[in-house]
């Protein structure tokens, strides 16, 4: 991994950690540097952002979804080939079970923190002096004022902090033309309209080049030292299949890793879009169908019936089919009254209940992603239901009340066709997230607001060949649901429908000690 390195953290949500992030990304690069970046935790939608920026996937670094002893060579698989890493915080510093203060420690790598100035002048030097003192571990290596009012404004807070001896690496005015619209879950995914995200990022890039000092921000991240990494587990090869992934507009929320992990095991990724698409891909033996937006579609989604009977009969034939979030509501009979690809007897409606968190689950019988028992982690987040939810499943709380990433979260739509809430702008000077007041409020119930997580619970639906549910899983730490999905779906491939999924199942430890399976160079869409 090169040694230069940056975390970008905020004070709190809504500081505009996704503003300077992307931003010092778009003009790092301007400057020569190959940059490479991260996102702490599960989020899929700022990686998107960042994607565009960098010209390279976007990655995430999730200490409870993949271990601490993980953090460090995921970091370093995402800085392969790069001069600079720019890792965007969640939250504040500290917030959240896998806070951004630890993956910072975790790869030793000096912060940089945004604070929102709009609203205070010398009270800047009081927070920034217990960012500072707060942890003797944390290596807070200078701030970045957004949204600063007027030169005078600007004077003023470098005159508090010039005590303190924290480098004031930039200060971004307010400006609200950079504000990017916003929905629900935060920030709309970049494949929606990637287009105009890049000239947003254009005119961004400027800004932050105009209003930082690069040179000082470079300095800081080649000032981190090597870091030590011990392998990833590597991937086994289990079998040769075709999976279809479904992508598009509609649906983009996928991490690398997990590609990247069913490739090493031998699949051939071929992606389509369930919008255009008459039918699966030829000769597909496995279908992954991620989440994503499908309420936003849900009208193309329904008049695409070729697709849909395609889909239906394929998974009744036997095809190994892996479904998360999104991917499970196009599965179900119907979505918000409209139809749907009925391969689970469900029905899904969007609600005013936002549900998110961390969670551990596992299976009652065998799927093709994992045995009965094996216990898995993953995040769950949406604002739909699903009736019957099934019981396939065991799903538990995988972090304590409270602490949910919920900075990503963004209070508002409810159902379709509602209105977007106050959002996460990615813009300068425009904002990032509700999240802290979607948390806040959770106790209390609000429509349109988070709820806290649910205790131990069944849900989802499996079979030998199927699996479907709200859980996102992340596989950087763990290749053995790539490892079964392909050995299903390579299985199926040969024998046709008439696979028995338990004599493919292999015991291992999550943390066999191998070496990292080799990076994808061409991710999937941005989400």
């Amino acid at each position: 991994m090169p040694a230069a390195r940056i975390v970008i953290a905020g004070a709190h949500s809504g500081v505009g950690k996704t503003t300077v992030a992307t931003g010092l990304m778009a003009a790092l690069g301007r400057r020569g540097n190959t940059v490479a970046s991260a996102k702490v935790g599960p989020d899929f939608i700022d990686p998107g952002y960042h994607s565009v920026a960098t010209g390279r996937p976007g990655r995430n670094l999730d200490s409870w979804m993949s271990g601490p002893e993980a953090i460090p060579p995921l970091a370093e698989r995402a800085a392969l080939g790069a001069d600079i890493l720019v890792v965007e915080g969640v939250m504040g510093l500290f917030d959240g079970p896998s806070s951004t203060a630890e993956i910072a420690e975790l790869i030793d790598a000096p912060i940089v923190l945004v604070v929102d100035a709009s609203s205070m002048s010398g009270s800047v030097a009081a927070l920034l002096h217990g960012y500072h003192t707060f942890s003797p571990t944390v290596r807070l290596s200078g701030v970045v004022l957004n949204r600063v009012g007027s030169p005078s404004h600007e004077a003023s807070l470098r005159a508090a902090i010039m005590p303190l001896g924290i480098p004031v690496l930039g200060a971004i005015p307010r400006d609200e033309s950079f504000a990017w619209r916003d929905r629900h879950l935060g920030l709309v995914p970049v494949v929606e309209q990637r287009q105009a995200v890049i000239e947003s990022l254009r005119r961004l890039c400027d800004t932050i080049a105009r209003h930082s000092d690069l040179h000082g921000i470079e300095l800081i991240a080649r000032s981190a030292g090597p870091m030590r990494t011990s392998p990833l587990a590597e991937t086994r090869r289990t079998g040769r299949a075709k999976i279809a992934v479904a992508a598009g507009p509609a649906f983009g929320f996928i991490y690398p890793e997990n590609l990247e992990r069913l490739e090493a095991a031998g699949a051939e990724i071929v992606f389509f879009d369930p919008l255009s698409a008459t039918r699966l891909p030829e000769g597909a033996a496995g279908l992954y169908a991620a989440g994503g937006f499908p309420e936003v579609f849900t009208g193309a989604l329904a008049e695409n019936r070729s697709l849909c009977n395609s889909v239906r009969e394929s998974v009744r034939h036997g095809l190994v089919t892996w479904a998360e979030c999104g991917g499970m509501l196009w599965l179900s009979r119907s979505l918000d009254g409209r139809r749907m690809c009925s391969v689970i007897g469900a029905d899904a409606h969007m609600t005013r209940t936002l549900t998110l968190g961390y969670r551990t689950v596992s299976a009652k019988d065998h799927t093709p992603i994992s045995p009965p028992g094996a216990e898995l982690r993953g995040h769950e987040y949406h604002y739909s239901m699903i009736n019957p939810a099934g019981q396939a499943l065991t799903v538990s709380p995988g972090a304590h009340a409270g602490a949910e990433p919920a900075a990503m979260t963004t209070p508002g739509r409810a159902g379709a066709g509602a209105g977007a809430g106050a959002g996460a702008g990615a813009g300068a000077g425009a904002g990032a997230g509700a999240g802290a007041a979607a948390a806040a409020a959770a106790a209390a119930g609000a429509p349109g607001e988070a709820t806290p997580a649910k205790m131990t619970h069944a849900a989802g639906f499996a079979s030998a060949s199927m699996i479907a549910s709200y859980v996102h899983l992340h596989l950087g730490a763990d290749p053995r649901p790539a490892e079964r999905f392909v050995a299903t779906a390579s299985a199926f491939a040969a024998k046709g429908p008439k696979i028995s999924p338990p004599a493919i199942a292999q015991a291992r430890s999550p943390r066999a000690t191998r070496r990292p399976a080799s990076t994808r160079k061409n991710g999937p869409p941005e989400g």
